[in-house]
Formats: structure tokens, sequence, C-alpha cells
């Protein structure tokens, strides 16, 4: 596809996402949009925020749990760019009217301590590179209408990103068994979602070791301090009204954040 394509894309994606007004899907009107044309279009709206004044503090890895597959009628995970932007305090209100059509994912999170770059990162790659672990809830929104998406459609806007709460109480992994970790997810104190840690390619680890390695194809390192979003152990819930949400992992803690209308 030429550049003034991939650019009309990445212009349509950025106008949608400020104005909170969903679009139709590119892959609809540019048929030839594939996966890796769309990280294109992802890295043009990244570069532009960057320029702007944004910072790029992680990376997110999306729909790896088969629930979250299903929900949304993808059959591979998608991926993108944690903006410092994004990111809400724990505690505080999220404006509803901020996000299109928005959901609730529970999900750890690592901060690292060193250096993972693919090809060819191994879980103990990773182990060595996580300095602690703490719950996050990303709320994502896609700025296309309906969420009829495809993968590069997801892929060009920057993985259906909303924002993330990370939740204040570190644990270190030896304190962790990640592998069979229980999540629930609560609304106003009750339980809408719960899943495990288990779906995410088995353990959270490996799914960090899966998003290193493919991104390692488009020049992506991982440097220390930065996040890393494994992916949604449960499926994603509807934000749709104003109220309290709390995601809480065994042994790891809880993280909460209020709606507001």
């Amino acid at each position: 596809m030429p550049a003034g394509q991939l650019n009309e894309i990445a212009e349509l994606l950025h106008a949608a996402r400020v104005s909170r007004r969903a679009v139709p899907a590119p892959t609809r009107t540019w048929p030839e949009l594939d996966a890796d044309r769309a990280f294109e279009v992802q890295r043009i709206n990244v570069d532009k925020a960057v320029a702007e004044g944004d910072r790029v503090v992680g990376y997110k890895l999306g729909n790896i749990a088969k629930a979250m597959q299903d929900a949304f009628g993808l059959d591979q995970p998608d991926y993108g760019h944690l903006l410092a932007s994004t990111f809400r305090y724990e505690g505080t209100p999220v404006d509803r009217d901020h996000y299109i059509e928005p959901f609730v994912e529970l999900e750890p999170a690592f901060v690292l301590k060193g250096h993972l770059a693919g090809p060819n990162v191994t879980v103990v790659d990773v182990i060595n590179a996580i300095d602690y672990v703490v719950p996050a809830i990303e709320i994502i929104d896609s700025r296309i209408e309906n969420w009829a998406i495809d993968l590069p459609d997801t892929l060009a806007d920057n993985g259906s990103t909303g924002a993330v709460i990370i939740g204040g109480a570190p644990r270190s992994l030896t304190e962790l068994s990640l592998g069979n970790t229980r999540g629930v997810l609560r609304f106003n104190g009750r339980e809408v979602m719960a899943g495990n840690t288990g779906t995410i390619l088995g353990n959270p680890l490996n799914a960090t070791a899966w998003l290193c390695n493919r991104l390692a194809s488009y020049d992506i390192a991982f440097a220390p301090g930065q996040l890393i979003l494994a992916g949604s152990c449960l499926e994603a819930v509807p934000m749709r009204k104003p109220g309290h949400w709390s995601g809480s992992f065994d042994g790891l803690g809880t993280v909460e954040f209020e709606v507001r209308a």
C-alpha cells in the first residue's frame, strides 16, 4: 500500500479517537490492509503522539485468551504501544464519555528491570528481566464501529487501547504462581467476571516472551522501567454506567477505580 493511504488511515483513526466517534473498519475501505501494514499505521499515530510530547512507556498484548478472541471474533492476538497519556491514577474517577464503547479487562502487568530483545527470547529471559508484578485494569475502546474488527483494524487502532490503571502493591515473581492464579472483576461489589492467568498462553510469562519475539520483527525491544501488559485473563466486561470497579488476583492484590457519567 502507498504511504499516502497508510497516512490516510492513521488520520482517520486519530480523528475518531479525538472526536470519540467511531468510524467504519479500515479493512472495509482498504481490503489490502494486512497486519504488517496496519502496524505501520499504528506507529504513525504513536510517532505523532511522541512528537507532540507523549511518551512510550511499554507494550500490550491483547486477545490472547480464547474467551477474548471469541468475544471479539478474532483468532489471534493483537498488540500495541502503551503511551503515558493513557494512564489513569488508581482510585480517581474516569469519565465514561471520554470513550466510545469501552470494556474493562483485568490482567497482570510486569515492570522490567532488564532489557528484552527478540527474536528467540525465552521464558527464562523474561523471568530474569522482570522487576515486579502489579495488578492492572485496562479499559479497551475501539475506534471501529460496533467493534466489527479484523486483526488489521485493531492493530491500526493501537490494539484498541483506551486507558490503563495500575495497582500500587508490587509483588515479586517468587511470591506468585502465575500459571494458576484466579482473577475476579467486580462492579459495585458484585462479581461480574472471573478467570485464571493460566488462560494467558498457559502463563503470562509465556505471553510476554511471545510478544517480545513478535515485536522483534518490527525492530522493537523492551527496556528497563517499561510496563508490559500480558493480556486479560477473563472476558472483557462492558463499561456502560457510573459505579465502582475493582479487579483482584489471589496473592497479587487489587486495583480499583470509579466511573462517572
